[in-house]
């Protein structure tokens, strides 16, 4: 099976996706000719052409709107958001149109956006949130963040065939350090199903994106002190896998919520408050959530590292956690 990266997977899935089906393209900001912010749709021109690699003013809501019409019509856009920050530009158009047309009138809406998301690239604050939890408060949406190659190429080809409106985050620290195998030819990952990262048996993380990978780290450490996590990579954020959340913590009976975008109003409230409701009677201590400081993301790298999540952070939790 070859190598690639978590980027050179989403432009397998999307491209391999408009062979397949003559009715998807893309649209937004300088895909085209430049090849896309992160080059994901290079050499996409060349090969299918203007009216299915298609470049747009700088108008996240005119990229949004143009979807949803063009979705209306039988095609099946991916557009992209340069970055998810100025997704907030088409906000009016993903939760009070694309999400609700199906429950307004039973018309589907199968537009995937690209939200390339994340800091950890000192991008400052309007190039580096995780805006996730805007729309896994939008019935009528699916949220979802990929973590690894093999789930981004999966789940960026159930996206596309998807007929609802789908809202899928890539972290832009993921696009090139992360490298795996992955099988040749057309597979998918299904949404609204969390995958086991790691088996473990005295504490669950549960978390998603480039979480997955420091969540990873602190297992190794905490593996050597006696203490096995568990790693519930949720791939999906709307609907959420509740079922493999739950079946984990009434296993470990310790469970810490990790993600990356800031804590108040997260989805790690979400998560922690199905797990009081529905296992409590299973925990042997608080639901602690890890997340960044409700502040913007600061562009100097030492402050950076200072609000992001991390490795320390995370023992810092788990080892507390695993005393009480």
């Amino acid at each position: 099976m070859p190598t690639v990266t978590y980027l050179e997977a989403i432009r397998q899935g999307i491209w391999e996706e408009m062979e397949r089906d003559a009715n998807v393209f893309c649209l937004g900001e300088d895909l085209g000719v430049y090849g896309g912010a992160f080059k994901i749709t290079a050499g996409m021109l060349e090969h299918f052409g203007e009216k299915r690699i298609v470049d747009t003013p700088i108008s996240e809501s005119a990229i949004v709107g143009a979807a949803i019409g063009a979705s209306f019509m039988g095609l099946r856009p991916v557009a992209e958001m340069q970055f998810s920050d100025f997704i907030s530009c088409a906000f009016d158009q993903i939760v009070n149109f694309a999400a609700k047309t199906r429950y307004r009138w039973n018309a589907p809406a199968p537009i995937v956006v690209r939200a390339p998301s994340g800091g950890g690239i000192h991008g400052g604050p309007y190039h580096s949130q995780n805006p996730e939890a805007w729309f896994v408060h939008t019935p009528g949406l699916k949220v979802v963040e990929p973590a690894t190659a093999y789930d981004a190429k999966g789940l960026i080809k159930s996206a596309i065939r998807d007929n609802d409106p789908v809202i899928f985050f890539e972290h832009k620290a993921l696009y090139r350090r992360v490298k795996e195998e992955i099988p040749e030819g057309d597979y998918t990952v299904p949404l609204g199903k969390a995958r086991v990262d790691r088996e473990g048996r005295h504490m669950s993380v549960i978390t998603y994106g480039a979480m997955v990978h420091v969540a990873r780290e602190a297992a190794e450490v905490l593996s050597r002190e006696g203490v096995e996590l568990e790693i519930i990579d949720l791939r999906t954020l709307l609907p959420i896998d509740e079922e493999t959340i739950l079946a984990s913590v009434k296993k470990t009976s310790k469970a810490i919520v990790l993600h990356e975008a800031t804590l108040t109003g997260g989805i790690g409230g979400e998560i922690a408050a199905r797990i009081t409701e529905k296992a409590f009677e299973y925990l042997d201590g608080p639901v602690v959530r890890l997340a960044a400081p409700d502040t913007p993301v600061p562009y100097s790298p030492p402050l950076e590292q200072a609000f992001l999540p991390d490795k320390a952070k995370l023992l810092e939790k788990a080892r507390w956690l695993a005393a009480y």
